[in-house]
This record gives C-alpha cells, structure tokens and sequence, in this order.
C-alpha cells in the first residue's frame, strides 16, 4: 500500500490543469478527493469521471467561508483531511506603469488570501487530528523576478514565505508543508494575464509543441504533488521546483 491510498485530499482550483490533473491522479492511486473551483459545470463533470471517490464544491478561495464549507464537506463525507492543496491562482502580467488596480487586487485575494483562508480554516481540523499535509501551488515566479511580472512575482514571493513560516510554526504538530513551484505549464492560466500582448507571446511560446522542451503538462506537475504527498510521516517534501528542460529562468 502506498502512502496515497485512502488519503483524503481537498483541492482547489480543482476543476482544470493541475487540480484536475492532480485529482486524476489522486483517485487513480486510490486517494478520496475534494474538489473545489468556481466552475460547476467543470467540476460536475469531473466528479462523474473519477466516480465514488470524488465530491466536489463550487468554491472561490476569495471567500472564506466558501473555503470553510468545502472542508466541512470534506470531514462531513470522509472524517478527516489528510492533504489540503491549495491550488487556486491568476498570473496577472504587464509592467507596473499600466496601474491596474483591479487586476492587482483580485491577485492578491485569489493568490494570497485564498491560501492563508485555507490554512486558516483546515489548521483547527488538523490540530484536532494530530496530523496533515498543506500544499500550495507556488512558481518558478516566487523564485526569479522578471519584467512585467513584478505583481506576480510578488504574490509568489509571499507565498512562499507563508508556507516557510507555516513549517517552523506547525513542525511539531505533526503537520507537513509544502509548496510546488513549476516553471511554464500548458494550462489556461495563461487566460488570466489580462494583458493581451503578453498573453499572446505566452501562448505562441506554449503553442511550439512539446518537443521544443518549453512547456510542462499539467501531468509533470501532478506527479510531483503526488511524490511529495508519497511520503512517510517522519518525511516532508518542503519545496519542489519543477521546469521544462529547456526553460531560462
């Protein structure tokens, strides 16, 4: 039996790329998933796919009490939470001068407070069971700096200094941490740069196919959330760093 099988594991951001890739896997090793998206439709769909061992949410990490109810689903259905992953993101792109304050601000409450409101909400639980798994979705972003990425850049940077935070404060509750950060992934979190230039250049880059090495399946960063989930008690996976082989930065 591997460390995965009969794990409950809620994920958000669940309902495309690497959440659904993610839950794929999951349930095909034999793990019991909670999906959470803002798409309905996406995640009904999913759910009759993966069949028992899925349920799903409609949910926006925005609203914590929407991330709250996704976890009182999980423990309602299954009676524990063994991995929460937060994988909900936007990667909103162009240079600081355009001043979009909007788009600046729904990257900060997506991309920051949607990861502090699920580590707010799942801490209680996993306190009360003595044991968990938090994992959030960072980037190569939280680890270079680049132009036209300085916001992005920065909700990345923060991330990974709550989940470095989150280790030294939970180390010795039993609780493991853990953040993924991949490099360039054909996904369609390229549809949530909102700076069409940028956004066309993304997608042409992407668009070069995989034999150029430039851009990651869903799938390669799945399985790296699976190994660091793959683990024994006594071992956490604290950072995974994930690119194509032929990506720069």
């Amino acid at each position: 039996m591997s460390n995965i099988e009969n794990k409950v594991v809620v994920i958000t951001g669940a309902s495309s790329g690497i959440g659904e890739a993610t839950a794929r896997l999951l349930v095909e090793k034999g793990a019991k998933v909670v999906l959470g998206a803002r798409r309905a439709d996406r995640l009904a769909a999913l759910k009759e796919a993966l069949g028992e061992n899925a349920i799903y949410q409609v949910t926006d990490v925005t609203k914590v009490e929407e991330v709250r109810n996704l976890l009182t689903l999980a423990m309602r259905t299954f009676g524990k939470v063994d991995v929460l992953y937060n994988n909900a993101g936007v990667m909103p792109m162009g240079n600081l001068s355009t001043a979009v304050y909007d788009q600046w601000q729904n990257a900060v409450n997506i991309n920051i407070m949607g990861v502090l409101h699920g580590i707010g909400e799942v801490l209680p639980l996993m306190h009360k069971q003595g044991f968990g798994q938090i994992i959030t979705t960072d980037s190569v972003a939280g680890h270079v700096v680049y132009p036209a990425s300085a916001l992005y850049n920065g909700t990345k940077f923060a991330v990974r200094a709550i989940m470095e935070g989150l280790r030294q404060e939970e180390r010795e509750n039993g609780i493991k941490s853990t953040i993924i950060s991949p490099g360039a992934v054909d996904t369609e979190l390229s549809k949530t740069i909102g700076n069409l230039e940028v956004q066309a250049a993304i997608e042409a880059h992407h668009g070069s196919g995989h034999d150029s090495q430039l851009a990651l399946d869903a799938e390669d960063v799945a399985r790296a959330v699976l190994y660091a989930i793959d683990q024994p008690q006594h071992v956490v996976i604290s950072e995974v760093l994930v690119r194509p082989t032929k990506q720069v930065v």
